[in-house]
């Protein structure tokens, strides 16, 4: 499907994510009347230049996009958590500040999962949890503050849970809870590590990105730039680039070994649009087509015998 104007379709997604603030890419892709394909590709093509950014959180298999500076927006999702991050989430928001030695080991985890909405800083040698869209200077302001408005030795802390200062530290890169926990941290309710799922769809989508940006890399150390996506596709992608001021087209296979047929393809696809044309690989180009083409290059003519 051809796409007129690149840069046109860029501003439109920007519009949109300025208008509508926070938006999943299947709302992003009826706005601007493309395919999920085409859509991911300008997507990652604005993050890729940092005119958006897309959320750490997932909504089925979709991050969140935005403009930087419209994080407050991603609130509205908040509704999509569930279990212990949605808990931790509303207590979060609740209380603005959470000292991090103060919290039930699930808490602890959540925590360090919700990366949109829990912000860590340190202070006094304390981990603390902020709510994103209040600042590091607020805390110590608000009366919910724990350490700073609850008596000494009192039992009203956060949690209900034993003390857990003694506990070692969680690291951060802990998302779910871990098999490998002790039975008295069952007991206190931490969630069970759930088996992911890994959906040939996701797969073939990191792919696909592999794929893309690569022609971007290509296009960047060639000193190229891509004028126009004309078509997108697992198997291929198909591009006007400009370099030197001389516009032509590139048709990039996403696979190790092109045949003759993808170079008449290519040869095809180019005639269409009147430009010269460039073939790319993720591989070297075999032998048999390399024949192929000296073959058609230094023909000068084919005659019909009668």
């Amino acid at each position: 499907m051809p796409i007129k104007d690149a840069e046109a379709v860029k501003r439109k997604i920007l519009d949109f994510l300025g208008n509508s603030g926070p938006s999943l890419p299947v709302h992003i892709a009826r706005e601007i009347g493309l395919d999920m394909i085409f859509t991911s590709a300008f997507l990652s093509e604005l993050i890729s230049h940092e005119k958006i950014k897309a959320s750490e959180m997932k909504i089925g298999t979709s991050p969140v996009y935005f403009i930087p500076g419209n994080e407050e927006g991603l609130e509205k999702f908040s509704d999509f958590l569930k279990g212990k991050e949605r808990e931790t989430f509303n207590l979060l928001k609740k209380e603005e500040f959470l000292v991090d030695s103060e919290q039930e080991p699930a808490i602890k985890i959540a925590l360090r999962s919700l990366k949109d909405f829990a912000k860590p800083f340190e202070r006094n040698g304390k981990l603390i949890w902020r709510y994103f869209t209040v600042g590091e200077t607020e805390y110590g302001k608000s009366a919910c503050t724990k350490e700073e408005a609850a008596p000494e030795n009192t039992s009203e802390v956060y949690n209900t849970g034993p003390e857990i200062d003694k506990e070692p530290e969680i690291k951060a890169k802990f998302v779910t809870s871990d098999k490998k926990e002790t039975e008295p941290k069952k007991e206190q309710g931490l969630p069970k590590k759930r088996p992911q799922k890994k959906k040939a769809k996701i797969a073939g989508k990191e792919k696909d990105d592999r794929f893309f940006n690569k022609v971007k890399e290509f296009l960047s150390k060639d000193g190229s730039e891509m004028t126009d996506i004309i078509g997108f596709s697992k198997k291929d992608f198909t591009i006007k680039a400009k370099k030197g001021g001389k516009e032509y087209l590139i048709v990039a296979y996403n696979k190790k070994k092109i045949t003759d047929k993808d170079i008449l393809n290519a040869y095809k696809k180019s005639e269409d649009y009147g430009l010269d044309y460039s073939v790319l690989s993720m591989g070297d180009i075999p032998k048999k087509v390399k024949n192929f083409m000296d073959a058609v290059k230094n023909i000068d003519s084919i005659g019909k015998i009668e």
